[in-house]
C-alpha cells in the first residue's frame, strides 16, 4: 500500500506493537515482556488476538522481534506450541510522494490440527483480509493531521 507518509512514521507506527491492536482486526492488544519496553531485536511480547468464524475464538502467542531497522524494516515471529510458528514482516520503502507499506506472513510450522481446520474456515484468505485491514488503517492515521495540520 503507498501511504502519503514518510518510511520513518510508517515505521514507528508499526513497530509500536502495544498499538497493534488498532491497526488489526484479529490482534486485540500486545504486551512487552522479560523487560523490553519497545521494538529492538530479540524483545519479546504476548500478543492477544481473536478471530474465526464470527470472531469467536481467542488466543495468545509469544513472539519475538527479529527485525528492527527504522524506515525500512521491521519483522517478528510468533511461537505456537514452544516453536516458531509464523514470521510477521513489514517493508517500507520510500517512494515519491511517501512509502510503499509491504506486508507479508510466513508460516513456518503449525500443529497438524491448525493445518486441518485452516482449510475449511479459509484461514489464507481471513489472514490476508486482515492484513488489508491493518494496512488500510495505518494509511487513515499516518496521513491524519492535527488540527494544526502537523502529521
Amino acid at each position: 500500500m503507498v501511504v502519503s507518509a514518510s518510511p520513518e512514521r510508517m515505521y514507528g507506527l508499526v513497530a509500536d506493537l502495544p498499538r497493534m491492536g488498532e491497526w488489526s482486526p484479529e490482534c486485540q492488544r500486545v504486551e512487552w515482556e522479560d523487560g523490553a519496553n519497545g521494538p529492538a531485536v530479540g524483545a519479546t511480547f504476548v500478543g492477544h488476538n481473536k478471530g474465526g468464524p464470527r470472531g469467536l475464538m481467542k488466543w495468545s502467542r509469544r513472539g519475538r522481534v527479529l527485525v528492527a531497522e527504522p524506515g525500512r524494516a521491521f519483522a517478528f515471529v510468533t511461537e505456537e506450541g514452544g516453536r516458531e510458528s509464523t514470521v510477521w514482516r513489514y517493508r517500507f520503502e520510500a517512494i515519491d510522494g511517501g512509502t510503499r507499506v509491504t506486508e507479508s506472513y510466513e508460516v513456518k510450522w503449525i500443529p497438524t490440527w491448525a493445518r486441518i481446520v485452516d482449510v475449511p474456515t479459509n484461514r489464507a484468505r481471513e489472514i490476508a483480509e486482515g492484513m488489508e485491514h491493518t494496512l488500510a488503517r495505518l494509511k487513515t492515521m499516518a496521513e491524519a493531521r492535527d488540527e494544526a495540520g502537523r502529521p
